[in-house]
């Protein structure tokens, strides 16, 4: 696969969405043709041999080899907390007062893979359908303290009714070599003002760091490998012939129920509800998620290995950033 230590953050590929979308994502009869001893063998061509399948496994149970890399939820608001000391820092070179609210402490158990294979749990099926905002609290956003147009101007970098400045440096390394012009209370604003320097010294601080999306990259790359294996192309079927089954023929994976059966509407309707309450039922008994946690296993690791370098030089980025964020009170 091509290199990965591109440290600019790009927007997002198709097969990105689909694993930040996932980091949002009883065997009998068919299910017997996907045992874990036959799951566990070399599938065709070059795919890779399966470790341990897993009979049903709860999505909040499964631990996959980059979870290692990705943060948290406890870790993402560390370094959003972090990021905000860092801004209202900045912000006080410049004069000005800027206290921005921190987000809510993380509370309750993380469920990192819950949407990786589709929808997958029962109760909220029955409750909820595909509805995934139902039963989720939605903090209010933290409203920006009111600035002055010199406030606002080393916030942002720029000044009111100007567009921001072209040149958008990598890293903070970088930034700090760079003089914008643009000034308040006699000193040079950031390019991208504080809240960009906040960002860059705790995600991209030097010029050889990786972008910060690389996990979500090589998980991306690795599941789009794993949907296309024949093992799990297998499961699939499986899982679609049981959904025909059941009523509702003509949908190929699980990722496409909403789009084919046009929940888009109401994902929590009832026809959603008994929809959904029928898709979970196929994946346990075809065994989907014990079957695609040892697929996406497998090829984390081969992908693991083709970007070993950039993988270790990775986690030594996100322990210094986690560091960082640590200290800062």
């Amino acid at each position: 696969m091509p290199s990965l230590r591109h440290r600019r953050t790009t927007a997002l590929t198709g097969a990105l969405t689909v694993a930040l979308l996932a980091w949002l994502p009883a065997v009998s009869g068919t299910a017997a043709a996907l045992s874990a001893t036959e799951g566990a063998g070399p599938g065709h061509r070059d795919e890779p041999v399966l470790g341990r399948v897993l009979h049903d496994p709860a999505t909040a149970a499964l631990d996959l080899p980059f979870d290692g890399v990705t943060d948290s939820a406890a870790e993402r608001r560390l370094t959003a907390v972090a990021q905000n000391r860092l801004t209202t820092r900045c912000m006080a070179r410049y004069g000005v007062a800027y206290v921005r609210q921190d987000p809510a402490p993380v509370s309750g158990p993380e469920d990192r893979h819950r949407y990786l294979f589709g929808l997958a749990d029962p109760v909220f099926a029955a409750a909820h359908g595909y509805d995934r905002t139902a039963g989720v609290p939605r903090p209010p956003r933290p409203e920006e303290p009111p600035l002055t147009d010199d406030g606002l101007t080393a916030l942002y970098g720029h000044r009111p009714g100007e567009p921001p400045s072209a040149s958008v440096p990598l890293s903070e390394e970088e930034a700090r070599e760079l003089d914008t012009g643009i000034k308040v209370d006699g000193l040079s604003v950031p390019v991208g003002g504080c809240r960009a320097e906040g960002y860059r010294t705790l995600y991209v601080p030097v010029r050889t760091s990786l972008d910060p999306t690389f996990p979500f990259q090589i998980a991306a790359e690795a599941h789009s490998r794993a949907t296309g294996d024949s093992r799990m192309r297998r499961v699939y079927e499986h899982w679609s012939r049981c959904m025909a089954h059941a009523g509702y023929p003509g949908i190929e994976t699980p990722y496409l129920v909403q789009e084919v059966l046009g929940l888009g509407d109401d994902p929590g309707g009832p026809e959603a509800v008994a929809a959904a309450v029928r898709d979970v039922a196929c994946k346990r008994k075809v065994n989907l998620v014990g079957v695609g946690a040892a697929v996406e296993t497998a090829y984390q690791e081969r992908v693991a290995a083709e970007v070993a370098a950039d993988l270790a030089a990775y986690r030594v980025q996100r322990a210094a950033r986690l560091a960082l964020a640590a200290t800062l009170p």
